[in-house]
């Protein structure tokens, strides 16, 4: 396994959301300036995510966070929009990565030497890093989206298939960021 100071984790969130973008981001850690407490971004607190989102951005050698918007999920499929906004984070950062490592089983097609890491976040401190700064910013983005897009109650379930957001589907039919491509959201165009 790669041992050097510029290895950057990548790791994406929102692949089963049925509105908003796929959100990736890409982290190469500062060894001089270690970070506690990273872990998988489901596993913390909203809190403590909150914390660990300012402190990666203002110690970690590089980051860049990307995304894949929802015209491009329905037109190229959710694996494939999600592979591309990693993509986008990795060829982002201010420093190139000698090494990347993918959270899941497969790697976007790059240049960069990389491997796929089965549950990477819960494993690999910047694959973690990277999984906390796309979730608080796919997070934040959907508590906005409530404002935009009252009544379908983005800022509780983030987008994802729950009861509510389905019900709201329903009786408020399709908004401009819901997936259209997905199939609980087809059967209301």
């Amino acid at each position: 396994m790669y041992s050097g100071h510029l290895l950057a984790g990548v790791d994406e969130v929102g692949r089963g959301p049925l509105a908003g973008d796929v959100v990736t981001a890409a982290v190469i850690l500062d060894p001089n300036h270690p970070i506690e407490g990273l872990a998988d971004s489901k596993k913390i607190s909203e809190k403590k995510r909150e914390r660990l989102f300012d402190e990666i951005k203002e110690k970690a050698h590089a980051y860049c966070i990307a995304r894949a918007s929802v015209a491009e999920i329905d037109e190229l499929n959710i694996l494939q929009a999600s592979l591309l906004a990693m993509k986008r984070a990795v060829e982002g950062l201010p420093v190139q990565p000698e090494h990347v490592l993918v959270d899941g089983n497969k790697i976007p097609r790059w240049h960069y030497p990389a491997e796929a890491v089965v549950s990477g976040d819960a494993r690999v401190p910047c694959i973690a890093a990277a999984s906390i700064l796309a979730k608080v910013t796919r997070d934040r983005e959907m508590v906005a989206a409530e404002a935009t897009y009252p009544g379908y109650g983005f800022a509780k379930h983030k987008g994802y298939p729950t009861k509510v957001h389905l019900q709201a589907l329903a009786d408020q039919g399709v908004s401009a960021i819901h997936r259209r491509s997905y199939a609980p959201v087809l059967k209301h165009l």
